[in-house]
């Protein structure tokens, strides 16, 4: 796999959500709605602290 997954703390919830470090398209938080990654054609721009990186399994 070319990416990898990230746990983001959301900056308005502070909820803590998985989000694909490649993703494709907007990925929003699922409790407040905030804008957590914008697709770039390459890496995502993560918009909240990344608090770990998921290992694969």
């Amino acid at each position: 796999m070319t990416g990898s997954f990230l746990e983001v703390v959301c900056p308005d919830c502070e909820n803590e959500q998985i989000v694909f470090q490649n993703a494709s398209t907007t990925v929003n938080c699922a409790v407040c709605g905030t804008t957590l990654a914008t697709p770039t054609g390459g890496k995502a721009d993560i918009n909240g602290e990344v608090a770990d990186i998921v290992e694969a399994r």
